[in-house]
């Protein structure tokens, strides 16, 4: 019997599974990636983001948003992202690119009233998020849908990796129909 690493249906699988546990379990790493972006004047922004959701068979990922943190605007700028997990217990490496699109308003509402009070806070802050203020706690939290986003990312690329015994790389891409194709680790 083979092991999950050893076929490329078998990394699609684990790769799929693994984002699935991350919406489903607070606690697996895969629940927060690393989302990065590029800023409208060409710098590299990372950042942690919280995993909504992971559908394999549409190959689309979504997090949440403030409509007026700086990733809005590098993205209505450049509407691309790269998200990075890394999964220790699997010793898994799982790198997505993907186009995104970004909902707010009335797409999004629906889904704002199913958010718990406490989540909600994070979305409607005043000043905006990244505006300079004088402390630390100069801002207040005041939840407002009209400033909750909902970020799509339809998955173009996936690059894993398995660092187990011997290392293993494969690419899927949406326009190869993902199909893998082993790489060089």
């Amino acid at each position: 019997m083979n092991n999950w690493f050893e076929t490329s249906q078998g990394i699609w699988t684990k790769v799929w599974s693994t984002l699935g546990r991350g919406v489903a379990d607070a606690k697996h790493p895969a629940r927060r990636p690393t989302f990065a972006t590029v800023s409208p004047d060409g710098w590299p922004e990372a950042r942690t983001v919280v995993l909504r959701s992971a559908d394999p068979d549409s190959a689309q990922v979504t997090v949440h948003t403030d409509l007026f943190s700086d990733k809005i605007e590098s993205l209505r700028a450049t509407p691309r992202a790269a998200l990075h997990i890394w999964d220790a217990k699997q010793d898994l490496q799982i790198r997505l690119q993907a186009e995104v699109a970004i909902l707010s308003g009335p797409q999004t509402r629906a889904l704002w009233d199913k958010i718990p009070d406490h989540a909600q806070q994070s979305y409607g802050v005043t000043p905006p998020p990244g505006t300079p203020i004088d402390a630390a706690l100069a801002y207040k939290k005041d939840p407002d849908p009209e400033t909750f986003a909902i970020l799509e990312c339809r998955v173009t690329h996936i690059d894993a990796v398995h660092l187990g015994t011997d290392h293993r790389r494969i690419r899927f891409s949406r326009l190869g129909h993902w199909h893998g194709q082993w790489l060089s680790p």
